[in-house]
């Protein structure tokens, strides 16, 4: 979950932290393979039917994750990664989260596909607090630098960005909008949207002017949150399958007839949206797994598509930066 807007909507209930206190007893280190990763945190470590296995804290070449990865394993047998975004107790602002050393950590797990949970704030009518959105496409505006590549430090290589989300992830979860509808809420996606679904990434802490959100409406977006980049191009250059989950809690502050987003006005979706999302994760963890191959498949969506993205030759390759990027990328360079 996301956008900073996130003091409320990224806070963790009190059960959450109750429980990550009762895991530090679990084993610090997990030898098997890690098949999919999910952002965000709020609750989903205690989704029903999922035994909690290790909880890790890797230190990888871009520094700790921000906060321990939980791992769970499925009654199937398929291993999770939980990591929470903005830290176990939401003490990270969007523009500090460590969004290079989550996707490596994850990476190093062995994740080949992400399902990122972030909250939103919707940009068109239809879009009401409480609905959720598959989105695919992004427009950045983050302004303060926020790392946003595993390269530099004497390499330089570009990745296909292009279509940042996953195609194959958004079509598994299309199909749990049942768990959604359930509960009367929407899940909007390109078939129901008939054309892509745009979302804003806008720098916070502080929420939109009015005249950004009428600019934004005017592009033709869908919603807006703080948090999707560098996070989505990160994901890429580490080869991993990578879906936002987009859940709505306010109509940001366009609408000239109610007053601007405060933290108090988006509490009273907060406990809902986690709720539901913790619905919808659980049935696509059971729709992963009602074909062995298709996790197997999402793991080698991107494989091999950075392996000759880097133009610089390799005789000027700094010894160093390729030995960070063996961490994620082993072998390539």
């Amino acid at each position: 979950m996301s956008r900073m807007r996130n003091s409320a909507r990224l806070l963790f209930p009190r059960s959450f932290l109750q429980f990550s206190r009762s895991i530090m007893s679990l084993p610090t280190t997990f030898n098997g393979q890690v098949q999919i990763g999910v952002l965000g945190g709020s609750g989903f470590y205690k989704l029903e039917g999922l035994e909690t296995v290790a909880e890790v804290n890797p230190e990888t070449p871009w520094g700790f994750p921000s906060s321990p990865i939980t791992i769970a394993k499925t009654p199937a047998g398929t291993h999770v990664a939980f990591l929470a975004r903005h830290g176990l107790a939401h003490t990270i602002l969007p523009s500090e989260v460590p969004a290079r050393a989550n996707i490596a950590a994850l990476k190093h797990l062995g994740v080949g596909a992400i399902l990122a949970f972030s909250a939103v704030g919707s940009l068109q009518e239809e879009i009401a607090p409480e609905d959720f959105v598959l989105p695919t496409q992004i427009i950045d505006r983050t302004r303060l630098g926020r790392p946003n590549t595993f390269f530099g430090e004497g390499m330089v290589a570009h990745a296909m960005f292009a279509d940042p989300f996953s195609a194959n992830l958004a079509s598994i979860l299309e199909k749990c909008s049942h768990v959604l509808e359930e509960s009367g809420k929407k899940l909007h996606t390109t078939k129901t949207q008939k054309g892509d679904l745009t979302l804003i990434c806008m720098e916070g802490p502080q929420f939109s002017t009015r005249a950004e959100s009428h600019m934004y409406r005017s592009w033709g977006a869908h919603v807006i949150n703080m948090s999707v980049l560098p996070e989505a191009k990160l994901a890429r250059e580490a080869e991993i399958a990578y879906q936002m989950i987009c859940m709505a809690t306010d109509y940001d502050c366009w609408r000239v007839d109610e007053e601007g987003v405060t933290v108090e006005a988006v509490m009273a979706h907060v406990r809902n949206n986690t709720a539901n999302a913790g619905r919808l994760l659980k049935a696509a963890l059971e729709e992963f797994e009602k074909d062995a191959s298709v996790i197997e498949k999402l793991g080698q969506e991107l494989e091999g598509s950075m392996k000759f993205a880097c133009i610089t030759p390799q005789h000027a390759r700094p010894a160093a930066t390729v030995e960070k990027l063996d961490y994620i990328l082993p072998g390539y360079y």
